[in-house]
Parts: C-alpha cells; structure tokens; sequence
C-alpha cells in the first residue's frame, strides 16, 4: 500500500480579473491624486497670485520705457522717420514706436501680428522679453520670501496688532478672519507661550463617534466653559481631520481625562489620516513575529 504524505502543500488562490484590476488602482490612484492636487494648487496660485502680479509688473514696464509718438507735423506717412535723432517705425493706427522695439518685434514673434497701437505694441513685447515664466517665477519666490523676512522682523510686532484690530471690526470678514487666525496660529505656534505648546499642541486618540470607535485628532485648546461645568470636570477641543481634505475638519469638545497621547508628531497623523490609515509611522507598526530575527 502506497504511502501519501500527511499533507498537501496550500495551492495559492489564482487572483480574479477583479482583483487584479483593483490592485493596478491601488497602485496608480496615489500619483495620479499627488499630481492632480499640485496642478490645483498651482493653477490656483498662478490664476490669483502670479497673474495678477504680472499684469501689475507689465504695466508699470510699459509706463516707463514706452516711447510712443504721433505722427509728426508735415510727415507724410513714410514707413520710417527720424525724431530727435532717433529712427521710429510707423504703426498702422499712425502712431511712430522706436524701429529697434520695432525689429525685436518681427525677429522675436515671427508668427503674430503688430498690434495697431503702440501701447499694444509695447505690453507684448515687455510680457515676451521681460516677463517670461523662467524669469518672473523665481524672483516672484525671491520676492514674497524676502516680504515674509521683513514682515516677520520688523513689522509683525509693530502693526500686527493693529491690523487684527481693524479686521477684527469689519462685519462678516471678523468671523472668517478669526476662525482662519486661530487655525495659523495653532499650526505655526504664533501666541503661545512654551507650556501652552507642549500642552496643546499634540496628537490624541478619543472614542469617536461611539465608545469603542477610535479617531486620530489634535488637541486644540480648552473647551468652552460652560461644557466643562456641564461634564463637572476640565473638558478640551480636538479637532479630527478628515481625508483626503484636511480643511473640512470636525471640532469635537471631551474631557481632558478621555483623551489619551498618541506618539505621532502632527505631520505623521495628518498622512495617517490623508492617506486612510495606509501610511503609519514605524513606532505604531505592531512588530510581527520574527520580524527581528529568531
């Protein structure tokens, strides 16, 4: 009688067309959000900060260096004339622009027509010689850097103040302000003095939405008082995140005595949250046997 051995080894189970196609998803989602979320925030940036500016820097260009004439007195109308020793070139509106601008023109922008004017002439030869992106880009980033440097060193202290004063007064801008205010303040530590940092500024774990159900949060700050007189004991604010927008957040008011630290910095929780609890720091990694060797 033939001997069998005791045991088969376990066929693995063959991965569905399902299965498949939901890992190829898995893999391709993440780079395809990352790259869908920069190219929002730079076209938003490029449309409300970077444009705006440039439009700004372009007319005041063309307000110093234009040289537009009229046509001269007993001209007929050449293609070219001289005014005050310079050689201008004729528009067709009759306006005269200097023949190099003129020439910098035909040689640089074969493919688009004049403008007829020479204001027009002038705002798209400073965009095309001056503005470019690889120009205005990098001292734009030089710039605001340099006015975040001066804000900060001199100015902040002196007129800070006052300018949350004057905001603090405008009806309906005052609440906006004052909610954005405090969130930049807790994020970048403006305000606090060095115990209310290290007593607020931490992640924590409460039982939310029901005792048993875990949520990731920061502590924010105290509770409003009459909570903490309700629950007879000192009660806080933790502001749970939610993914993938960690701007639509949830405040939630518990006592301070159900809230327990979590080692996380608040840069590791928020990509706990964003990435739905895929991406954990190694300290909250639950070791597995072996793992570190026999």
């Amino acid at each position: 009688m033939a001997d069998f051995p005791a045991t088969r080894p376990a066929r693995t189970k063959p991965r569905t067309f399902r299965g498949v196609v939901l890992r190829g998803l898995t893999f391709l989602l993440p780079p395809i959000l990352t790259v869908v979320v920069l190219l929002w925030v730079i076209s938003t940036v490029n449309s409300y900060v970077l444009e705006p500016v440039t439009a700004a820097a372009r007319e005041a260009l063309v307000w110093a260096i234009s040289d537009v004439h009229e046509q001269p007195a007993g001209a007929k109308g050449e293609g070219t004339t001289v005014i005050d020793g310079r050689s201008y070139t004729r528009l067709s509106s009759g306006q005269y622009i200097p023949s190099a601008v003129a020439d910098w023109w035909r040689n640089n922008l074969r493919n688009e027509r004049m403008p007829a004017t020479g204001e027009e002439v002038y705002r798209e030869y400073v965009q095309a010689r001056y503005l470019q992106p690889q120009v205005v880009i990098p001292v734009f980033v030089c710039l605001f850097i340099l006015l975040l440097y001066v804000l900060g060193k001199f100015l902040a202290a002196e007129i800070g103040g006052l300018f949350d004063w004057g905001i603090l007064h405008l009806p309906i801008v005052r609440k906006v302000y004052a909610a954005v205010k405090q969130v930049t303040d807790f994020v970048f530590g403006e305000n606090l003095d060095e115990n209310q940092q290290l007593a607020y500024k931490r992640v924590v774990a409460i039982e939310y939405p029901r005792p048993g159900l875990w949520s990731i949060g920061l502590l924010m700050g105290e509770a409003v008082l009459d909570v903490s007189a309700a629950a007879n004991e000192p009660c806080v604010t933790v502001m749970l995140p939610t993914s993938p927008a960690l701007f639509t957040v949830k405040p939630v008011m518990i006592p301070l005595s159900k809230t327990h630290d979590v080692n996380m910095s608040i840069d590791q929780a928020l990509q706990f949250v964003i990435s739905c609890g895929v991406v954990m720091p190694d300290q909250q990694r639950i070791a597995k046997p072996g793992a570190n060797g026999p």
